[in-house]
């Protein structure tokens, strides 16, 4: 135990790093009011999600915002829960417009694979050349263990258009909603919006399927999976998120 508290630390650490390093969430304000296009989209989405929050009877601004993405299945979901809820709802399902790579992590630069695993927004950059885009903090300390130590590959983020090389493209609107609602959550205090990337949803037998079909020769994958998995069941039972540690091996661990 007293290794994984010395790598979750290692890991804590890292994130502060990268969050002070110029990435710069705050920038997500300043940005938006030196631009009026971006403000206008901006207060337009914020107008719509205030009254989707409203008719499924969410409270806005949410205190918490947790982001799922599943590669294959192409979705990306949107859960939140306000200061008095124990557990996160599902607010939305957007569709991912376009994927590259296959299943399995990212483990270098130029694979084209969009990542696996478990990260957090690191970024808001309202001037992306994808319309608007929200970084993720690829590689964190279980990729810097795991993939290429010279070139494990970066600028991961979740944006709009519909182009990918290892990125998440979900289109325009359905990212205008998303970066507002992140915004409003950092507004809110919470520091770091955590981004699970699986390669299925494992609920789906088709999906199953499909992934024990593809990773049946791969003993590496089987228990990369098989890691990964068990945040996903953590989180279908409690509707709500365990602590994740990262031991010597670079391997998640569920405290």
């Amino acid at each position: 135990m007293k290794n994984y508290l010395i790598h979750f630390i290692t890991s804590l650490a890292i994130l502060v790093l990268l969050n002070l390093n110029g990435i710069a969430q705050d920038s997500y304000l300043g940005d938006n009011k030196a631009s009026n296009r971006i403000a206008a989209i901006l207060s337009k989405a914020e107008d719509s999600v205030m009254k989707q929050f409203k008719s499924k009877n969410l409270v806005w601004p949410p205190s918490a915002v947790y982001v799922r993405s599943f590669k294959f299945d192409r979705q990306l979901e949107v859960w939140v829960k306000d200061d008095s809820a124990r557990k996160f709802v599902l607010f939305k399902t957007y569709k991912i417009c376009m994927q590259s790579g296959t299943m399995g992590p990212k483990r270098m630069e130029g694979d084209y694979q969009v990542p696996e695993g478990f990260y957090h927004i690191n970024e808001f950059n309202p001037n992306s050349n994808y319309h608007l885009s929200l970084g993720i903090n690829y590689p964190n300390a279980s990729d810097r263990i795991l993939s290429d130590s010279e070139k494990p590959g970066g600028a991961i983020y979740i944006h709009g258009n519909c182009v990918s090389t290892g990125c998440i493209p979900i289109s325009d609107e359905p990212i205008e909603e998303l970066y507002v609602i992140a915004g409003a959550a950092k507004a809110q205090g919470q520091e770091f919006i955590p981004v699970h990337i699986f390669p299925i949803k494992y609920n789906i037998k088709s999906s199953v399927e499909y992934l024990n079909n593809v990773i049946k020769d791969n003993a590496y994958l089987q228990n990369f999976n098989k890691n990964i998995k068990a945040v996903f069941d953590y989180f279908e039972t409690q509707k709500d998120l365990p602590v994740i540690l990262i031991n010597r091996k670079g391997e998640y661990v569920i405290n």
